[in-house]
């Protein structure tokens, strides 16, 4: 089975062109450190970019150096991290609640829809996830009852280890949400004990010898780094809606709801259970409750921050795999038929109504192009419907093992459908297309214009980095750092473009259409609904 759900979790991974935005991004950095041979400085287009810490960054440019540039190598280290999570997950939930519990936990976490979408894009949010699971795996192992001194030791560096793993991942959040699982922990259980168990003193000290390293030396080599780093992206993001990330408090409600599909009614009633089951005594170690508070502590605070992305509550899913593994491994199969139930009407839903997402149609995404993406997603519902049926039978049969392995790699294989089928949208999500329309143009050393617009996919697709013209997006920072690398005003560019015996230019549609009106001297050689890209007459 472990074969299988392993070549199940990796075989898609070079089927879809890079999703614009991030995937580009994400992939263009660490192409930029393998070209340039600075790893130390992380650069977009060529622009200083520091948002994220650079641990993704590195493993990406390692496997671009081992493997070549490919869509896999981009998303080999978020597919990496999202199957060892699955693995970690099965270990802890043994540990912890028994072989049957971990298990369960790891077909759980393996087949919840938004964990597998996410474990196949190129996003910084599955390696933060990893880092921090590996945290709190750590935590419970070290802090449960029947530790030895020693086991405790152990897991206590790995979990120092692990926070400044995700420190490097995504800046922070790495060691900010632990600490404060942690304390609230200590204060609903009264159990200050555990503080004594920590290993404080070496633990601060492994912390600092993974995390510190590159945050001094890029700092060093960009003195403008720490305020923007900490202040701005890290501070200022939660408080503020600065970066225009600005939705809803329930929001998170429904991205739960339907990324822990098909498991959600176990969801409820393992959170419900989480508490009433774990009353120790003063001073014993209660896991579940950890991982409750775990869940419930960091949902809501993404729920109250400013800012506001579907991936940013993937570190809760698999402390709630854990929960709801312990809870099957314990369940009967008529409960479990219950609770199963629900997946009928919703994969029916999804293969009847799968035909209205033409109706998003717009036009930068046509409707023809969902008409493409419609056959993948009905087979995406077809193989949900078939594992839940087959799930239900084996439950009404209180085979309660069988019934969980089948829908889990029906809801595995049912993400990866989703996920390869949405590759139907990639001439208007992904630049693929279009650069290869273009690369017999481009020439070394030739000048390639990005007017008003930066398409982040393309970068990756062509091998070189563009000048940026009246447009900064998210690298007006490092521009403010670096202005000669920029053109600022149409204007200025549009006396430079007529002087140039060979150049190339891409824009938006409507920004070509009103050049053309002007009668700006240009060539038209390729064209999509997102993107125009013209050479010099």
């Amino acid at each position: 089975m472990l074969i299988v759900a392993a070549f199940t979790w990796f075989a898609p991974l070079n089927y879809n062109a890079l999703i614009r935005p991030d995937e580009g991004r994400y992939a263009e950095i660490p192409r930029e450190m393998v070209s340039t041979g600075d790893w130390n400085t992380p650069r977009l287009n060529g622009i200083k970019y520091f948002e994220k810490p650079a641990l993704q960054y590195w493993a990406t440019a390692t496997a671009f150096t081992l493997f070549g540039e490919h869509n896999w190598a981009a998303r080999l280290w978020s597919a990496l991290t999202g199957f060892l999570g699955i693995l970690l997950v099965y270990a802890t939930g043994k540990r912890l609640f028994g072989q049957e519990a971990g298990l369960m936990a790891a077909l759980v976490l393996g087949s919840s829809f938004l964990y597998v979408m996410l474990g196949h894009i190129n996003i910084l949010d599955m390696g933060v996830t990893f880092f921090m699971e590996l945290t709190l795996a750590a935590m419970l192992l070290a802090q449960r009852d029947g530790a030895s001194t020693r086991e405790n030791r152990n897991w206590m560096y790995v979990c120092w280890a692990a926070m400044g793993l995700s420190m490097l991942s995504k800046g922070l959040m790495g060691i900010a949400l632990p600490g404060t699982v942690l304390l609230l922990y200590s204060l609903i259980q009264r159990d200050w004990a555990l503080w004594k168990r920590l290993h404080l003193g070496v633990g601060l000290l492994i912390f600092t010898a993974v995390a510190a390293p590159w945050l001094i030396t890029v700092s060093i080599d960009n003195p403008e780094f720490p305020w923007f780093f900490f202040v701005h992206e890290q501070i200022l993001r939660f408080l503020t809606t600065i970066h225009g990330r600005v939705h809803p408090w329930y929001t998170f409600f429904p991205v739960v709801m339907l990324g822990i599909l098909p498991w959600l009614f176990p969801m409820f009633q393992s959170l419900w259970r989480a508490w009433r089951s774990d009353t120790p005594a003063r001073d014993q170690f209660a896991p579940r409750r950890m991982l409750l508070i775990w869940i419930v502590f960091i949902f809501v605070f993404f729920s109250k921050s400013d800012s506001k992305l579907v991936p940013y509550i993937l570190p809760i899913f698999p402390a709630l795999a854990l929960l709801i593994g312990d809870l099957l491994s314990r369940t009967s199969g008529k409960t479990l038929f219950r609770q199963l139930l629900v997946m009928v009407p919703i994969a029916l839903a999804a293969l009847v109504f799968a035909p209205m997402s033409v109706r998003a149609g717009s036009t930068e995404v046509p409707a023809a192009l969902y008409a493409n993406f419609v056959p993948w997603i009905q087979a995406a519902a077809i193989s949900w419907l078939a594992g839940t049926l087959l799930a239900l039978w084996f439950s009404y049969r209180n085979q309660v093992r069988p019934a969980v392995i089948v829908l889990a790699l029906a809801s595995m294989m049912t993400a990866q459908l989703t996920f390869m089928g949405y590759n139907a949208l990639s001439p208007a999500s992904s630049a693929y297309n279009i650069a290869q329309k273009i690369k017999p143009y481009l020439k070394p050393g030739v000048p390639f214009y990005s007017v008003g617009m930066y398409e982040q996919t393309l970068p990756p697709y062509i091998n070189r980095t563009l000048t940026l013209v009246a447009h900064t997006d998210e690298m007006a920072f490092g521009l403010e750092q670096e202005p000669q690398k920029w053109i600022p005003t149409v204007d200025a560019w549009k006396k430079i473009w007529v002087k140039q015996p060979y150049a190339l230019a891409v824009m938006s549609p409507s920004t070509y259409d009103r050049f053309v009106q002007e009668k700006l001297p240009m060539r038209l050689i390729a064209r999509d609904t997102r993107r125009a890209v013209v050479t010099t007459p």
